[in-house]
């Protein structure tokens, strides 16, 4: 076994330990293995192993990983701060969006859905910690006026939010901020039905996570090892 497989079924381990110290159902929480600037063959050797969601944020690199493989049963996710001149990309390549922010974006994203395409699963971006370096929106009411805009358009359907909190190795400060957005999921999971999805939880604070009631989290670093 390679290292990496090594690596995949420890994190795989860890999430399970996770769901089983938090008192929950052995895989409610699915793993989204970010694959950013990492090739296509590590993709593929883990996709081997079972795992089909992968998460990209810079468009280019993802673009030329999606053009090249050829396993029609995984699932895109693009995670990164989205501008309006790369929506149409996003729109014809990708199953999910995580990190929609704004009622422009996800308009030019349903307008450049194509039709023979099943709907864009989309996500909208919480900003927990109102960090001027991260995108997102930073309150329940824009959240709330977000999900409904993005309801509008029959080629989306809202999934969920996602957040990225403040960086912390302590478990409460992570605790403290993931119980923020879960408050804010359960709202809008109340207001619309179709949101199952809480994407949070990375390789420094997915226990903390998974205590707090994630349904996703983006792990790269654990997997695939370090950006170079």
């Amino acid at each position: 076994m390679s290292n990496l497989e090594q690596r995949y079924r420890d994190v795989v381990a860890r999430i399970h330990q996770a769901e089983a110290n938090a008192g929950r159902e052995r895989d409610s929480v699915r793993l989204l293995a970010v694959s950013k600037t990492k090739p296509l063959a590590m993709v593929e050797a883990i996709y081997a192993m079972g795992q089909r969601d992968f998460g990209e944020n810079y468009l280019q690199d993802a673009m030329e990983k999606i053009s090249a493989c050829h396993q029609a049963d995984i699932q895109w996710h693009f995670i990164g701060q989205i501008q309006s001149n790369k929506t149409r990309p996003i729109a014809e390549h990708f199953q999910w969006v995580h990190s929609v922010d704004r009622a422009k974006i996800a308009r030019r994203l349903a307008e450049q859905r194509p039709d023979n395409m099943p709907p864009l699963q989309v996500c909208i971006q919480i900003n927990v910690n109102d960090e001027q370096t991260k995108g997102g929106v930073d309150s329940l009411a824009e959240v709330m006026a977000l999900a409904a805009s993005v309801a509008e358009h029959d080629s989306l359907t809202l999934r969920g939010v996602m957040a990225i909190p403040e960086n912390s190795d302590d478990i409460a400060i992570q605790r403290r901020n993931f119980a923020k957005v879960q408050s804010i999921f359960a709202a809008v999971q109340q207001a619309f039905p179709s949101c199952d999805t809480l994407s949070m939880g990375m390789s420094g604070d997915l226990e903390a996570a998974v205590y707090e009631g994630t349904t996703m989290v983006r792990i790269g670093t654990d997997i695939f090892g370090a950006r170079q």
